[in-house]
């Protein structure tokens, strides 16, 4: 039983800061993703990814069996903005550890929350599809990460995630969303260009960051367990929205943004800054 001193403690793990070196933000920049080791304890990952695994089961809607799926549904169940679900949960998402790793990778003096999504791959799922995520966002600004944060060790067989690296800095492919055509399209385009691929397994505890506009991907989850991650998606403090290009950017203007206005920076309620230096 966890008792409110090691809940406490936890949180506090969760808010105490990071060094975050001067390589890893040169790589960052260079690569538009890294990879970072023991940023979370295994006691944190178990306490909290026991709390996220119980809302993901309890939002979850895709119910479909995986045959009937199409490759975006069978990439991963996808429940987000659950800080809204559950304080506790929402002390894991507001961490400031995590937001001031972000910070620092960007080199801004705050980040804003976007939102935050679970993404569980399960048995038998398929791949996730090469996609850019900012395709998705009415965001002016490249300024934007996300944390993807294992919830166990993830080996080869349970679909790591894969980066192209330096993928960020071309603009290819930002009109296409996540799907079969993403897939083929991007890896044509990628490897056309001669970007490398970064494909390798997450330790325990071990995070990556990757920009807006870096093209990465997932394999299957040839594993019998489900891989389960937690991201959140955090902004520039001082990014601005801009008018939507596609279908996807306005229902996210909507659903994450509160509909604010073109041009104005998102301050509602919905994206709190959980950072500044």
């Amino acid at each position: 039983m966890t008792t409110q001193t090691d809940k406490q403690t936890l949180l506090n793990e969760l808010n105490e800061p990071f060094a975050v070196s001067a390589e890893a933000i040169d790589f960052y920049r260079e690569k538009g993703y890294v990879k970072l080791k023991n940023v979370l304890s295994p006691a944190v990952l178990d306490y909290y990814g026991q709390l996220i695994s119980e809302l993901v089961i309890k939002l979850n809607t895709l119910t479909k069996p995986m045959e009937e799926r199409t490759t975006y549904e069978r990439a991963f169940l996808q429940i987000m903005n659950l800080w809204r679900e559950n304080t506790e949960v929402q002390g894991f998402v507001f961490s400031r550890r995590l937001a001031q790793i972000a910070a620092d990778l960007m080199g801004v003096n705050a980040v804003r929350l976007y939102h935050d999504q679970a993404l569980y791959k399960e048995p038998s799922g398929g791949i996730t599809p090469w996609h850019a995520d900012q395709f998705y966002w009415p965001l002016a600004s490249p300024k934007t990460i996300t944390v993807w944060i294992p919830l166990q060790e993830t080996p080869m067989e349970m679909g790591p995630l894969a980066f192209a690296e330096g993928s960020q800095h071309v603009e290819i492919g930002r009109d296409i969303e996540i799907s079969d055509d993403s897939e083929k399209i991007l890896s044509e385009a990628l490897q056309s260009k001669n970007f490398p691929m970064n494909d390798t397994p997450f330790e325990l505890g071990e995070v990556s960051y990757h920009a807006g506009w870096t093209f990465h991907r997932a394999g299957p989850n040839v594993s019998d367990r489900p891989r389960k991650v937690m991201t959140m998606i955090y902004m520039d403090s001082d990014q601005v929205i801009m008018t939507p290009r596609n279908s996807y950017q306005t229902a996210d203007w909507a659903t994450w943004l509160d509909n604010a206005p073109v041009g104005s920076k998102p301050t509602s309620y919905l994206n709190p800054v959980l950072f500044e230096k």
